[in-house]
């Protein structure tokens, strides 16, 4: 009998170990059969290159070198809650290395601190990030440079960025591949550059919002009355456009049609057009209507506007001051949006936290429009129209309040138009249109590759007031944003300004998701369980509530003995307490049940069945490859 146990226990151990060798084996030929092979099985496709990303790298023509500085021991020691994403931008930037076909070369970096890599990572631009007090300063940024010497980074990864990862490394490498600055045609009828005071007889200071975009872009200023527009014009901004000539419009629609992208700003009543207003009261509106347009190319394009009425507010209104003698007012024509009034997924918005306007048109859609319009910059759902001319020679701002109804609607003040569109002037040029110095140009009355247009019905957001304070300091002008109004116009010249593969790169998801699974069986489990818990403990509180009161009577000295009806009644009740206490533990004990089963499941299909089926299907291609070379040898 024990001879045969041990026969039968040898014949298990044999077995084990058969399957044990059986199960490398496989894994070491699903190594060598799925070699050079990626498969992406995460829910958002978080490790497949978006087609804008993979055009990006297509165009590269000569080789960009990346490094990734992590302060991996500093970082896990101080800051462990950055490692997983850490861990996802290293993998995201040896994808982008893999797939670029060697043009992009990838360094990882643990710059140690008093290192030359630590000196090295502070010249590329990268910011340190303290770590607390005593411990060493953490990287954690990119550096890029190109055969030229050209230099960009990104300072630092932020977590609350991780949706715009792909955009913001595949911007990067557009930078270093094209390191030409961007040119901004810029046409303006306010005052942007400066307005001659009469009364200094000097020129008025730029505008910080100018000043902001010459920094990052060539701006190249255009006039009014031009009849075309250079092809190496990048981006038109247009502000504020006001009576402009018919060939002015048609040099403006071709540009579009071409391909050309533009940042549009109209304004129903705009308080930098200051003919006729009081300057000691920038609030008071104008004395005569100074609203902008851009007919008929809007109304051709898709998007409706009516310049004559303004948005107003009631939950997004600022409080203003009419005189310095005055308190200050709701104005509900002067809004200030937060995170939930901009799109969360465009990249031009995401990441920004405040934007004040002030006496703001609204947009929409036309009925039947092919293109698509999204709306970047919205009310909230306590706004109506207001008509333009209650804004004129406004001395009370409370007084828009009278019979002020809102609509429920959420009023777009800024969207984005992207896809086909058709020209304003079908017919071709206008009838008096002289021809074009140089080669002929023929009219497109289609655009010719989708049209990337952000129009936003605001010009007075462009203002000081609205976004900046400036002041004096050692003789020089200093600019202080309090609002984000600057980043949203710098933002969105970056990326009309991108190519065509970069402007289609949106956010992505997080790589960082909540287990839905877990949550939800911890509501189901709470909704069942937790009424039971909460009647057994009022139970329990009772129970022990009589019994205090019996361990009361018994320590009386009127009542040193109870009566046989109380010892049982004690008994009774102490038995009742140890019941119920078991039942709430297990009760307690059930709310995990579902979780620990679930955790279980996942253990066997991480631990064994993933494995074991990444393994069958290398077998399966190593079995077809060696077919298809048997195939190959035999045939004549």
């Amino acid at each position: 009998m024990n001879a045969n146990r041990w026969q039968r226990t040898g014949f298990g151990l044999g077995g084990l170990a058969a399957l044990a060798a059986l199960f490398l084996g496989i894994v070491m030929l699903s190594n060598l059969g799925l070699r050079g092979m990626r498969l992406d099985l995460t829910q958002n496709r978080l490790y497949t290159l978006s087609p804008g990303t993979q055009q990006v790298l297509a165009e590269l023509k000569e080789p960009v070198n990346l490094n990734f500085y992590f302060s991996r021991d500093a970082a896990a020691n101080h800051a462990p809650l950055i490692m997983p994403y850490a861990s996802r931008v290293r993998e995201f930037l040896e994808e982008v290395a893999a797939r670029s076909g060697g043009k992009i070369l990838l360094r990882v970096i643990d710059p140690q601190p008093f290192t030359e890599d630590e000196d090295h990572a502070a010249e590329a631009g990268l910011q340190a990030l303290p770590a607390g007090a005593g411990a060493d300063t953490i990287y954690f940024g990119l550096a890029g440079t190109n055969s030229t010497d050209g230099r960009a980074a990104i300072p630092n990864f932020q977590p609350d960025r991780e949706e715009f990862l792909e955009y913001d490394v595949a911007k990067l490498i557009h930078e270093l591949a094209t390191p030409k600055k961007p040119v901004i045609g810029l046409l303006s009828s306010l005052p942007m550059q400066g307005q001659f005071n009469p009364m200094t007889g000097q020129m008025g200071e730029q505008w910080p919002i100018l000043s902001q975009i010459e920094q990052l872009f060539t701006v190249r200023t255009l006039a009014a009355d031009l009849d075309h527009i250079d092809k190496d014009v990048d981006v038109l901004m247009l502000v504020h456009p006001k009576q402009l000539p018919p060939k002015t419009l048609y040099a403006i629609d071709q540009f579009v049609m071409r391909g050309g992208r533009m940042l549009l700003f109209v304004d129903p009543d705009s308080g930098a057009d200051t003919s006729g207003q009081d300057p000691s009261n920038p609030f008071a509106g104008a004395t005569a209507k100074h609203s902008s347009n851009l007919q008929p190319l809007l109304s051709a394009w898709g998007i409706d506007y009516d310049p004559g009425k303004v948005v107003g507010d009631l939950t997004l209104g600022l409080e203003v001051r009419s005189s310095m003698q005055a308190p200050p007012t709701r104005h509900i024509g002067i809004l200030g949006l937060h995170r939930d009034d901009m799109d969360p997924k465009d990249v031009v918005t995401a990441s920004l936290d405040v934007i004040n306007v002030a006496t703001a048109g609204f947009l929409s859609a036309h009925p039947g429009i092919k293109a698509t319009i999204e709306p970047l910059l919205r009310t909230s759902a306590s706004a109506a129209p207001i008509p333009a001319q209650r804004f004129n020679a406004l001395s009370d701002p409370a007084s828009l309040r009278d019979g002020f109804k809102s609509t429920g609607t959420r009023y777009a003040l800024a969207v984005r138009l992207t896809g086909p569109l058709s020209s304003a002037f079908p017919q071709g040029a206008p009838p008096d249109q002289k021809p074009v110095s140089g080669p002929p140009v023929a009219h497109l009355s289609q655009s010719t590759v989708p049209a990337n247009i952000v129009v936003v019905a605001d010009t007075d957001m462009l203002m000081d007031y609205m976004w900046v304070q400036t002041r004096e300091l050692m003789g020089q002008r200093i600019a202080q944003a309090f609002a984000n109004n600057g980043d949203f116009v710098a933002n969105v010249l970056d990326n009309l300004s991108g190519s065509s593969a970069l402007i289609s790169i949106r956010g992505r998801a997080t790589f960082a998701r909540p287990f839905e699974r877990v949550e939800a069986l911890k509501r189901q489990a709470d909704d069942r369980l937790r009424s039971k818990a909460l009647e057994l403990q009022t139970k329990l509180q009772q129970t022990e509530s009589k019994l205090t009161e019996l361990q009361n009577k018994r320590n009386d000295q009127a009542s040193l003995m109870l009566t046989p009806e109380q010892e049982q009644e004690l008994k009774r009740f102490t038995t009742e307490k140890a019941r119920v206490r078991k039942e709430l533990r297990e009760t307690e004990r059930g709310l995990d049940v579902d979780i620990d089963r679930l955790s279980t499941w996942l253990k066997v299909l991480n631990i064994a069945l993933a494995p074991l089926a990444v393994a069958i299907a290398g077998v399966i291609i190593l079995a077809l490859r060696r077919r298809r070379k048997s195939s190959a040898a035999g045939s004549p």
